[in-house]
């Protein structure tokens, strides 16, 4: 293979690792995106006073509903932090258990806040006995993270409403189950009954209606409004290839803010007006989105307020128009909360059941998302199949390669051309040793008559990267992926080779720093790479050879840090590779000098056929 095709190569291989570094520092571009719609900010009282066709304002940072409670009846002195015991935080009000297969918790009966969540299926650690997954906590202390859904009324009415302060009563069960809604009740004293009725599936799905029963003598016009609120900035991964933070889909738009985002745009961060849509707070694996009735119109906000001094994000919405309840009659609102693990097919489903537009993006399937949801499919069928997504990942990597096999082969025996080529490339050079154009010239001549590609070797690697990416992507951000094992030492495919070299892979009793954790997956990912470059001669530059003989210890280093799953992958491909290479040159008669090739790339043999020799 002569010098260019080996630049063309290189230059490839390398740009895959500019491709990772990029995406990892810069971020991607999310889909079409509406313009932002400024909103001022209004605080809300429990009781609202404005005129009668003006539409009010979401909930926020102020008095009444916008503030979190630091104890039963104190609010948030400024400066204060908000960093009791979670548990003390849970014991200092009434509460009404949550209890379903997959969610153990509470709700809470001041301000009726959905505001303490564990998920049952999923541990901090690949160790069962760690703790289970908390993912909402109750404001007062660390962490704290809280759904709520009210009223507020319109312009030029006095209505006492509910706010976080209200302390509602029970009806009837008093613990909440996929087969036993609960009922919270709260009478304002004026002649109007507030119910808020929770019902939860057997996963993470809860149904949230709102009654309003008016026993005055006129009617009441409210606006229904639910938000989700995060106070403070939870440990992130930090990386671009996947979103944390504030997102929506309103009127068909995905709108995704970074914390830092929404920092820098305060409560104006982001508004958008739309029937139906959802929109919440994610984090890598975890959720928690409100849906409004998709038929409702309202205006969705994604916003960064300032509570106690402390940074808060918030994820609200605001009917559009107000639900009316005559006199003597119930009026009522149904919405949506998703709370818990960002599993595809199950989100997929709620999609369907419900009707609700794009809430598959909840999972950042990336730039390649017409591979990488097709892939993560294939690849769960096959785990469901054998148990094991490890083998399932080989399994589909067969898959791939049988896809690709008329392509390879066709590139392959165009490299074995090549190589049987070679002596009369060396003759060219010798015939113009100091005329590069005539060269190119005469070797254009004799690849056009041989009927090769000199761009024939840059094929392999190119058709990889688009699914590298695709594959790299479902390990990292599908939740499925979290902990799955796959045999021995690696026990969780999502993250990286825990053994190092430079402990003799744990003989030695030290851990390396993080740099240095080369493990055994990623050192034979190295070895089956510098094999397949070695199925052919070095390069006749010395300097490329150099380049060459370093790649695949560069590699290894980069790949180190790489989920253990897309190591696999790539060390499983590099192995059939060499078997597909090795028989396409075989059936072509090209030698398979490999030991020859070896020694010359260590400069172990001399080079023949140079000038003045």
């Amino acid at each position: 293979m002569n010098s260019e095709i080996k630049n063309y190569i290189l230059a490839i291989a390398l740009s895959l690792g500019v491709i990772v570094v990029w995406q990892m520092y810069f971020p991607q571009p999310g889909q079409q995106q509406a313009p932002q719609q400024q909103q001022q900010q209004q605080p809300v009282q429990g009781t609202t006073q404005t005129g009668d066709t003006g539409v009010p304002q979401a909930p926020a940072a102020g008095t009444g509903a916008g503030v979190p409670q630091a104890a039963p009846g104190g609010s948030v002195v400024p400066g204060a932090s908000l960093a009791l015991p979670r548990e003390a935080v849970l014991d200092q009000n009434p509460r009404v258990t949550i209890d379903t297969p997959v969610l153990s918790g509470s709700i809470n009966l001041k301000g009726a806040r959905l505001d303490d969540l564990r998920l049952k299926e999923y541990h901090e650690t690949v160790d069962n006995s760690s703790p289970t997954i908390v993912l909402l906590s109750p404001t007062g202390g660390a962490g704290a993270f809280f759904t709520e859904q009210g009223w507020v009324a319109p312009t030029g009415q006095t209505v006492k409403l509910p706010n976080s302060d209200t302390v509602w009563s029970t009806s009837g069960n008093s613990t909440l189950t996929p087969a036993a809604p609960v009922t919270l009740q709260w009478d304002n004293g004026e002649g109007l009954l507030f119910e808020q009725t929770f019902s939860i599936d057997d996963n993470y799905m809860l149904t949230v209606r709102q009654d309003i029963t008016n026993n005055t003598s006129t009617a009441v016009n409210l606006f229904p409004y639910g938000r989700v609120q995060r106070i403070g900035i939870p440990q992130i991964t930090g990386i671009y290839v996947l979103h944390e933070g504030l997102l929506s889909v309103l009127d068909e738009n995905l709108e995704e803010l970074t914390y830092s985002d929404a920092q820098d745009n305060g409560t104006n961060a982001y508004s958008q007006k739309s029937t139906g849509g959802w929109l919440g707070i994610t984090d890598k694996y975890w959720a928690a989105t409100l849906i409004p009735d998709q038929k409702m119109s309202i205006t969705g906000s994604l916003r960064h307020l300032t509570i106690a001094n402390n940074d808060a994000f918030q994820a609200d919405f605001l009917a559009a128009e107000p639900v009316s309840a005559a006199p003597g009659a119930k009026a009522s609102i149904e919405s949506k909360v998703f709370a818990g693990a960002k599993k595809s097919y199950l989100i997929d489903s709620y999609q369907e059941q419900f009707g609700i537009n794009n809430f598959e993006l909840m999972i950042d399937w990336g730039w390649f998302y017409f591979i990488t949801k097709p892939l993560f499919k294939v690849l769960h069928f096959f785990n469901e199949l054998v148990g094991n997504f490890g083998v399932a990942i080989l399994i589909v990597t067969v898959l791939i390669k049988l896809l690709f096999f008329p392509l390879q082969n066709k590139s392959y025996a165009s490299m074995s051309k090549m190589k049987k080529l070679a002596p009369e490339m060396e003759k060219i050079k010798n015939r113009f040793p100091d005329d590069r154009a005539k060269q190119q010239q005469a070797m254009m001549e004799m690849y056009k008559k041989e009927q090769v590609s000199p761009l024939s070797g840059c094929w392999p690697i190119l058709i990889q990267i688009p699914v590298f990416f695709a594959l790299y992507k479902v390990i990292y951000v599908t939740i499925e992926m979290r902990h799955a094992p796959f045999f021995g030492w690696l026990r969780d495919l999502s993250a990286q080779d825990p053994t190092s070299i430079f402990n003799l892979f744990g003989l030695l009793p030290f851990t390396p720093p993080s740099f240095l954790l080369i493990g055994v997956l990623p050192i034979l990912m190295g070895i089956t790479m510098w094999i397949q470059m070695r199925l052919n001669p070095a390069p006749p530059d010395p300097i490329q050879a150099q380049i060459f003989n370093w790649m695949p210890l560069f590699f290894t280093f980069l790949l180190a840090t790489f989920p253990a799953g897309l190591v696999l992958y790539w060390t499983w491909n590099n192995f059939l590779s060499i078997l597909q290479q090795a028989y396409i040159m075989k059936k072509h008669g090209v030698e398979i000098d490999l030991l020859g090739n070896i020694r010359e790339s260590l400069g172990l043999n001399k080079k023949k056929n140079q000038p003045g020799e």
